[in-house]
């Protein structure tokens, strides 16, 4: 899959490249312009949901690139108010006619909303989806350890992936353990916390050392330790400078001062919760 980021292999056997663009929060009418910017830059995942409410600028984007869709790695999620089997299929039409596309490259669960107890019947929809071939490959987002062990528990598939919070204060180190030892790979959205983490003295620090950002010294840090990260940005110098991250490499020490910064905090909800 040609372009900048080196690809991780998902446990079906798929490759998914190990640095995207997210788009959450950005209008679809700017979504087609910032992808096309993105896919420009060389980057060939991109990480929408039906939450977003841009996947068709998404799409527009992906085709105004001229970029032949088989490079490209496109992930949707179905949303909370669409979890059970039957209405779970329904919902990726509609992502699938937004986007314009005959297959998605990943759909996921955007959350396991464990209060309606319907991520099991919702994940019977995406094995069905993946028989199809109209998802390649199915994973989850933002399931706790608990969540992934009922879906190993009583259903067939293992997620391919599960996408969750995760950066240097919140790095996510049970749920990384449990996906590593049951072939998951794992995802970080937010991996700057929202931008929040970007004055960090620490990481000032070593971004100076590096002569990098702050912002490119954290995502490397992802890189290293085989995460798949999907950084957002609307800013053309940005949406570049996120993936302009493989040629220079954290010591032991970086890591070491990286990883002193967990606290557990978070920028979004506790699975749980939601």
């Amino acid at each position: 899959m040609p372009g900048l980021s080196p690809t991780l292999p998902l446990n079906d056997g798929h490759l998914i490249p190990q640095l995207g663009l997210g788009v959450y929060k950005v209008p679809d009418a700017e979504a087609a312009s910032v992808v096309e910017t993105a896919i420009e830059s060389g980057y060939r995942h991109l990480d929408t949901a039906a939450l977003y409410d841009n996947e068709k600028g998404v799409g527009d984007g992906m085709r105004a690139s001229g970029i032949p869709r088989d490079e490209l790695f496109v992930t949707t999620k179905v949303w909370d108010t669409d979890h059970g089997y039957d209405k779970t299929l329904r919902a990726f039409d509609v992502s699938l006619g937004k986007l314009g596309l005959d297959f998605v490259d990943l759909y996921l669960i955007h959350w396991p909303v464990p209060s309606m107890d319907l991520y099991v019947d919702t994940w019977r929809a995406l094995e069905t989806l993946r028989d199809e071939g109209r998802a390649v490959s199915i994973g989850v987002s933002n399931f706790a350890t608990h969540h992934l062990q009922r879906l190993l528990d009583e259903t067939d598939t293992v997620p391919a992936l599960n996408q969750v919070e995760l950066h240097p204060w919140l790095p996510q180190g049970e749920v990384r353990e449990f996906d590593a030892a049951n072939g998951i790979l794992t995802e970080a959205w937010s991996p700057l916390a929202r931008g929040r983490i970007i004055g960090d003295a620490t990481l000032e620090s070593i971004a100076l050392k590096h002569g990098r950002s702050v912002a490119q010294v954290v995502i490397r840090w992802h890189l290293q330790l085989g995460i798949v990260v999907i950084p957002k940005s609307v800013t053309a110098a940005r949406i570049r400078e996120n993936i302009d991250v493989f040629g220079f490499e954290l010591d032991p020490g970086d890591l070491a001062a990286i990883d002193s910064l967990a606290t557990g905090q978070r920028t979004g909800m506790n699975p749980d919760d939601h």
